[in-house]
């Protein structure tokens, strides 16, 4: 997908969901301007669920609001029930509705990304950049199914020895050997000239 400085999306695979057939047709025309070559229009979750079934699928991206089934539930179901390479895809959620609520709530149900309406094609093509880049590690419990949340790595929370098993503790140990002096700090930082 992402080769140096540059995104191919030629071969990747699209699944859109929205039951407006003219915001499906818009998020369409968007991704195609990307050189996405392979998508499927879905006109709903139900349709979604049927795609996912046939074929492979390698993006999500997906209305919140729908009538009956929402973007989230469909977003819940591809997490927790869908056919396993599909569950780890990255999932996208495009809404009208950003308040801090809706965001939280895409993200709690294991979305990549809340991206406001109306599409931006710049917007969506930062993200799916930032997709691309992405090393977060994808986390399965019982309470959350989806890429986890932590963009930074600044540890657990203060106060907290974390709760996955590669936080580090909060308590720092002494020192080993003695702090180095300002002499050798300056030597380290001094350009050295190489050989070669």
């Amino acid at each position: 997908m992402f080769d140096g400085d540059r995104l191919n999306l030629e071969s990747i695979h699209f699944l859109l969901v929205d039951d407006n057939p003219h915001a499906l047709d818009i998020m369409a025309q968007v991704v195609s301007g990307f050189g996405v070559r392979h998508m499927i229009k879905a006109d709903g979750p139900t349709a979604a669920r049927q795609a996912i079934a046939r074929g492979e699928i390698d993006i999500v991206l997906t209305d919140a609001q729908m009538p009956g089934e929402s973007g989230y539930q469909l977003t819940e179901w591809i997490r927790r029930e869908a056919p396993e390479p599909v569950r780890f895809v990255p999932i996208v959620i495009v809404t009208g509705h950003t308040q801090a609520s809706d965001v939280t709530k895409g993200r709690d149900l294991g979305a990549n990304f809340t991206i406001a309406k109306p599409l931006v094609p710049r917007v969506l093509l930062q993200r799916l950049f930032w997709l691309s880049q992405d090393e977060r590690q994808f986390v399965q419990s019982d309470g959350y199914s989806g890429p986890d949340r932590r963009f930074k790595r600044l540890g657990p929370p203060a106060g907290t020895d974390g709760r996955r098993s590669g936080d580090l503790k909060g308590q720092v140990g002494e020192a080993s050997q003695p702090n180095l002096s300002q002499d050798q700090i300056n030597a380290l930082m001094k350009p050295a000239k190489v050989v070669l």
